[in-house]
């Protein structure tokens, strides 16, 4: 059974959410507080993580860092914070998705569902022989999930590094926010697409030389994003 951590102080919202992921065959854990939180996460196996932004001792931002310094599972990130730069920051930092309070338990439940299932489609193909993408020193490695720039790993998170792929293997055409959006988050999924441009930017920041005058992810404007062979 896939088990589910809720990090969240607010028991009231916490059981709610726990009721629901059981309801839908998940086993779920809660934590109120941030520093036992991430000391959880670290040390136990789950396969999703919610992550209130507000916490007692630690908030969500350092422990959505903590965690992805050492484990690559979803992580969605949960606030009544509606500013854009918390998303970007939560985002930045390596959270997968971002929900603001109130959200209806079904959107929540339909957002871990698909935040999951793509995980696991993502990490079943263990055992098939390494399929390779490589673009002037640009390395993808999707059977093991690696980036190499010039012979130097990069870390990606999950996303971007679907969004990465998707985008090379689909060289000089131009493709919308929506259309990204819709690929790599999935066509169902409730979501902002501001979204794409975070993960771009972070992309970005591994791969190129220069941000400024990309040599691989460039911007088309008003049509959305090329990826240059």
């Amino acid at each position: 059974m896939d088990r589910i951590l809720i990090v969240e102080d607010e028991l009231e919202i916490a059981e709610l959410e726990k009721d629901y992921l059981e309801l839908s065959g998940y086993e779920v854990c809660i934590e109120s507080n941030g520093r036992a939180g991430l000391e959880n996460a670290l040390n136990n196996d789950y396969s999703l993580i919610l992550l209130d932004l507000m916490l007692p001792e630690m908030d969500g931002f350092e422990i959505c860092k903590k965690i992805r310094e050492q484990k690559d599972i979803p992580i969605l990130m949960v606030s009544a914070k509606k500013d854009d730069i918390d998303k970007i920051r939560g985002l930045g930092l390596g959270a997968d998705d971002y929900i603001t309070k109130p959200f209806s338990p079904s959107e929540l439940v339909a957002r871990v569902k698909a935040h999951m299932n793509r995980y696991e489609r993502l990490v079943g193909n263990e055992h098939k022989s390494n399929d390779i993408v490589e673009i002037r020193g640009l390395r993808i490695d999707k059977t093991a999930r690696r980036v190499y720039v010039n012979g130097v790993e990069k870390p990606f998170t999950i996303k971007e590094f679907d969004l990465l792929t998707f985008l090379a293997e689909n060289p000089n055409k131009v493709f919308s926010k929506e259309e990204l959006f819709s690929e790599i988050w999935d066509t169902d999924m409730i979501g902002d697409i501001a979204t794409v441009t975070v993960h771009i930017k972070k992309i970005r920041e591994k791969i190129e030389v220069s941000t400024s005058n990309p040599q691989f992810i460039e911007t088309i404007w008003g049509a959305g994003y090329r990826f240059k062979v």
